[in-house]
């Protein structure tokens, strides 16, 4: 990916900004397009973002408001604040009602969009840190893509097949997310990704890959997991799932997921494309035997 970087704007100085954040910048990691990964510098004035032609970074989406945030400097560091926009502003999944520090690292989320703060000693250094990130990962639930998870899994069955041991793969979709979305809008239906991404990833050992598939779908990969413990899994996340009380704004929703389990061990006929096709078949059984349930 190549690097981008956005207009600067260049004033006077008005009050001196510590060392720490004087290169301060956001990095534009969700959604994905042509602005993904661009660098907008921070300086020593208010940024606005928002729709309106008068904001320093327009963002062209439905859920941000004409005027959104600010983002204001001052001797501590910049602080955010929110424009009494329609959908809220957040740092770090916290809605905000004041003023807010922003702090190295942080995720600014304004409407759909999410952008990273970087203030650290080497800004440029985290800034291609945060670029690799990237490739890597699902900038909305900050779990692998899918591209990271092609590569795992081709990896994978070739350990599967040289050692003759188990791998299973599990294919994971929200039961009538579409609803979700037509009901309570796609500020809602990022939530709910968001969410369920953090419900399920506790419990994913360090040497599997928890990962986006695409749209509602996710994948699990479990080496040498046989396929009932590969199920058995499965079911502790349908559960975890199930039990948990997601709550958008002030409204409660109960959701469920469907999970389809596939195993190999050892097969040398098998390919990832094979693996990942027989779990999503199960899913899709899974889907037609009444939802909220695991087939392998």
């Amino acid at each position: 990916m190549s690097e981008k970087v956005a207009e600067t704007w260049i004033t006077s100085p008005k009050r001196p900004l510590p060392a720490v954040v004087r290169d301060a910048c956001l990095v534009h990691i969700y959604p994905t397009g042509p602005t993904m990964g661009c660098r907008y510098p921070l300086a020593d004035r208010s940024l606005l973002l928002g729709r309106g032609e008068d904001c320093h970074i327009r963002l062209q989406d439905h859920s941000v408001s004409r005027r959104h945030a600010r983002i204001e400097p001052t001797p501590e560091g910049f602080y955010v604040h929110d424009q009494q926009s329609t959908n809220g502003t957040f740092v770090n999944d916290r809605q905000l009602d004041t003023a807010w520090l922003l702090q190295d690292g942080d995720y600014l989320r304004v409407g759909n969009c999410i952008y990273r703060y970087l203030a650290g000693g080497n800004v440029e250094a985290e800034y291609h840190e945060e670029i690799y990130r990237l490739t890597i990962l699902d900038g909305l639930t900050l779990v692998h893509n899918r591209r990271y998870l092609t590569e795992f899994l081709d990896r994978e069955v070739v350990r599967s097949q040289r050692h003759d041991r188990p791998l299973s793969v599990l294919m994971i979709d929200i039961d009538r997310f579409k609803a979700v979305n037509d009901t309570f809008g796609h500020l809602c239906g990022d939530f709910v990704l968001r969410e369920l991404a953090d419900t399920v990833k506790v419990g994913v050992r360090k040497e599997d890959l928890f990962a986006r598939y695409g749209g509602e779908e996710f994948a699990l990969v479990l080496v040498e997991t046989p396929r009932v413990e590969a199920a058995g899994v499965g079911e502790r996340m349908r559960e975890a799932v199930a039990d948990h009380q997601f709550r958008f704004e002030s409204t409660p929703l109960n959701l469920t997921i469907s999970v389809g389990v596939a195993t190999t061990s050892g097969d040398l006929t098998m390919t990832p494309a094979a693996l990942l096709k027989a779990a999503d078949e199960n899913l899709y059984e899974a889907k037609r035997a009444g939802r909220n349930r695991v087939v392998s």
